[in-house]
Parts: structure tokens; C-alpha cells; sequence
């Protein structure tokens, strides 16, 4: 007998198709093998599916998991948007939906203003260290980053001169899986005067089967405190340049950073096992 499940596919940080980042969301009652949840993500070949169940422990509101083409990850910001605005549409006398994660703690999605959610993730400083040697492989132009920082959660910060860098940017993915696996590839740098964000960044996965991500909450976990820090002040607006690009709202409180932006549901329907 054939299984059905719940599925929808949801732009986040995107205010309608064809923007933002995509995720696939699936609620379930309880968990399915781990092959199969990774032949689901692999099957619908975005960026993310997030899973979740009810969180029986009485930690959180639910259990919540995220499966890229290629592996399941430890944080996903997008994604868990995605998950809370679903849900927050779905009981709408709530105003916020609380995941427990295996890796990432507890994290939290909110209703904003303007028709905004704002999802809650860890904050990942990153510290500065010298240059790699396989810096040369984010761009096979020719173009430097003058710095480089990084967070053990395999996140790596390139600082580049301006926005034309960043958009001109051509790496060379097969290098960078060599030098460090399946590690986030963050290049960033200060927005030009004329746009109405702080500051610009893209972001390269290839390691986990995702070559350049359209829209990087996780990624903005590190950029935060990375940039408000650069910034001297606890807030700014974010535009990562991808093909699709989303605009994101980024604050820090304590120990964690705070991501708002539109969602959108572009197709509901069901997954068929």
C-alpha cells in the first residue's frame, strides 16, 4: 500500500515564486527510516526538505530535521522559516512555533510586521585567521578576499572589496570540496550606497550538492555577529546575490541572531511513497 505524505513547497525570504530559497516541507507523525527521509531530499533536489514530528519531550513545539540532495545537516535557516511559517498558517492563534533540533538547540519562528516571520538561530562568531592556500579557488579570475574568518561549524568568511567582486565571483567547486569537504563558502562585503542593504554575500555548498545556495539562513548566523560587529551596531539588511536572491533582516540578541523576511507557498500537495 502506497504511503502519502503532506508536502509543500515554500519560498523563503522570498514574497513569491521564482525568489528566495526553496525548501521542501514535510510534516510527520513519527520518524521514517533515514534512508528514506535522505531519498526524499534527494528525490525533490532543493536546496533542503525539512522534516519535523510533535516534539513529545516537551521541549519544543516539534522535532525538526533537514536533508540536503546529498546529506542531512545540522542547522538550516530557510528551512526552518519555511517550517514555521507553515505551521504558523495552520494554527493561526499562535504567534510563534518553538523546533527542537539534534545540533542547533532550540530554535524559534515568530510572526513580524508587514506579513513577516523572523526565524531565531544560534549566533556563530567567527574568529580571523590567516588566508588558505586554496583561497585561489573561490574565483578562477583571479580575484582575492583580504580576509578570511572562520567558525568550527565549517563555516568560512571571505571579506571582499565591494559588491562587483562578490557579483563577479566564478569558483572553482571541485577545488573547493578538495580543500575543505562540505563546508559553507561565504563571500561577502559591504553593499554599494545606492541599494537599500548594508551589506552583499554569496554563498557556495558544493560539498553537499549544492553548488551555490540561493538564499543562507545558516550562513547568516555566522555573518551577523561577523558584521555587526564590522558594522558597530546590532542590526543591518542583508541582499545575498544568487540567481533567485533574498533580502534578509539580521539582528543579534545574546547569544543568538534573529532573520526576518517574507515566505511564499508555491505548490501544496502530496509526497507518494
Amino acid at each position: 500500500m502506497k504511503t502519502q505524505l503532506p508536502y509543500c513547497h515554500i519560498n523563503a525570504f522570498g514574497d513569491g515564486p521564482f525568489r528566495g530559497n526553496q525548501a521542501a516541507v514535510i510534516p510527520l507523525e513519527t520518524w521514517l527510516d533515514n534512508d528514506i527521509l535522505q531519498a526524499i531530499g534527494e528525490e525533490n533536489n532543493f536546496a533542503e526538505t525539512a522534516f519535523f514530528i510533535p516534539d513529545r519531550s516537551g521541549k519544543a513545539d516539534y522535532e525538526l530535521r533537514w536533508f540536503t540532495p546529498e546529506l542531512e545537516i545540522a542547522l538550516c535557516g530557510h528551512a526552518t522559516l519555511a517550517s514555521g511559517f507553515y505551521l504558523l498558517n495552520h494554527y493561526h492563534e499562535k504567534e510563534s512555533i518553538t523546533f527542537h533540533t539534534r545540533k542547533a538547540g532550540i530554535l524559534e519562528v515568530k510572526r513580524a510586521a508587514d506579513d513577516e516571520y523572523s526565524v531565531a538561530l544560534p549566533a556563530y562568531p567567527p574568529r580571523q585567521e590567516e588566508m588558505p592556500n586554496w583561497a585561489p579557488a573561490l574565483d578562477i579570475n583571479g580575484i582575492l578576499p583580504k580576509e578570511h574568518h572562520f567558525h568550527e561549524g565549517r563555516y568560512h568568511i571571505f571579506l571582499f572589496e565591494n559588491t562587483e567582486q562578490i557579483l563577479s565571483l566564478e569558483p572553482h567547486f571541485a577545488g573547493l570540496i578538495d580543500a575543505a569537504g562540505d563546508s559553507q563558502f561565504i563571500c561577502t562585503a559591504p553593499a554599494d550606497e545606492q541599494t537599500d542593504y548594508d551589506v552583499i554575500s554569496r554563498v557556495f555548498v558544493p560539498g553537499a550538492g549544492v553548488n551555490e545556495d540561493s538564499v543562507t539562513g545558516s550562513a547568516h548566523a555566522v555573518l551577523t555577529p561577523f558584521w555587526t560587529n564590522k558594522l558597530g551596531h546590532d542590526s543591518f539588511t542583508a541582499h545575498q546575490a544568487s540567481k533567485r536572491g533574498g533580502t534578509l533582516k539580521c539582528s543579534i540578541a545574546g547569544d543568538k541572531v534573529w532573520l526576518g523576511g517574507k515566505c511564499a507557498k508555491v505548490v501544496e500537495g502530496v509526497f507518494t511513497l
